[in-house]
């Protein structure tokens, strides 16, 4: 039996935009929830004495439930263990001695839950400079330090509280910031180039977003992750994704993601007015199809890795007798493949 028109317009049009701008309650959230599997066969010669490996591992939160974690390989221990500066927690393994493969296989089943965060209380706080210290600080240069002020003061010079700072930023970054399609991976994050180039992918975008929000003094971070792939399964191993959040005092983070804005723009497949809707969804509020790693930059795992801090920790990581297996951060060439399966 059909329904009425009047009911199909309410659970097609009218319950969506409700969603999006945030007047029915977090309860009615969507949710997937997806078997992920993550293959390594470490590309590491034959001879080699000592190799280690390091996974993002994702853990339950209020956003996703993580169950049925299976492991298995032929590695000599494996442990989870957390970073000492954000909590990130972290999959290693090692292989003792000479071996003609080094293999693991983990996966896991998650539930992930749509995130909104636009239940503002109606007056902000104040904020607690050294509780969030680590959260407004920046390792970029004099020069390009000052220039992001400039730009930040700039972009929020009409505005007095912290959410209408943000949502001009926000909005700065949606409008100034392109997807570039060449950038590899999920980029680098590089302000001084981003601030000439405008162009990258999400963890630029995000990037920016987060070093304008500092130097206005609020409180911002890169939130790391993976996004799931529309169908019932398929390979992920490409899917990194990064979003951001900013602290409102008196609210908690909130969370936003520009760069998917972006993406859509670039993609060309929406009209003005439902950019317009996706601006407004993307402030406040991420879809449930993607899963939370952790967060922070210049990351030292645990334990410490013999080669620089990473950039971010987003991709496996691997040494071989103390040396970098990986050509880049996000070391496809180290053998690994990550796919999906939707939960019946």
């Amino acid at each position: 039996m059909e329904l009425p028109v009047a009911i199909r317009i309410i659970i097609t049009v009218v319950l969506p935009l409700l969603l999006i701008c945030g007047f029915i309650s977090s309860t009615w959230a969507r949710e997937r929830s997806v078997i992920v599997t993550v293959e390594v066969d470490l590309k590491a010669p034959t001879e080699a004495k000592k190799v280690r490996l390091w996974l993002p591992y994702p853990l339950s939160d209020q956003n996703q439930r993580v169950t049925n974690v299976q492991l298995r390989g032929n590695y000599d221990a494996t442990s989870v263990l957390r970073e000492g500066v954000f909590g990130n927690t972290i999959l290693f393994a090692t292989w003792q001695g000479e071996s003609p493969d080094r293999k693991l296989a983990y996966s896991f089943e998650i539930t992930r839950k749509e995130l909104i965060t636009r239940y503002f209380t109606g007056k902000e706080l104040p904020l607690s400079r050294r509780e969030f210290k680590n959260y407004l600080v920046t390792d970029l240069s004099p020069a390009t330090r000052a220039k992001v002020k400039a730009l930040a003061a700039a972009i929020t010079k009409d505005e007095r509280t912290t959410r209408t700072k943000a949502r001009a930023i926000y909005d700065w970054v949606v409008d100034n910031m392109q997807r570039d399609p060449e950038t590899k991976g999920c980029g680098l994050g590089m302000i001084e180039q981003l601030l000439a180039t405008k162009k990258g992918k999400c963890i630029d975008i995000n990037s920016v977003f987060v070093a304008l929000a500092r130097a206005a003094d609020i409180p911002a971070r890169e939130i790391l992750g993976i996004r799931i792939p529309k169908g019932e399964e398929g390979e992920m191993t490409k899917s990194q994704h990064c979003w951001a959040e900013f602290y409102l005092p008196g609210s908690g983070w909130v969370v936003v993601d520009p760069a998917d804005v972006a993406k859509a723009r670039f993609e060309q497949k929406l009209n003005r007015e439902q950019l317009e809707l996706l601006r407004e969804y993307y402030f406040g509020a991420v879809d449930e199809n993607r899963i939370a790693y952790g967060q922070g930059r210049g990351t030292v795992l645990n334990p410490p890795q013999q080669g620089e801090p990473l950039n971010y920790f987003m991709y496996p990581y691997a040494e071989v007798d103390g040396k970098e297996l990986n050509e880049d951060l996000y070391g496809f060439n180290i053998g690994y493949r990550i796919s999906f399966k939707e939960k019946m």
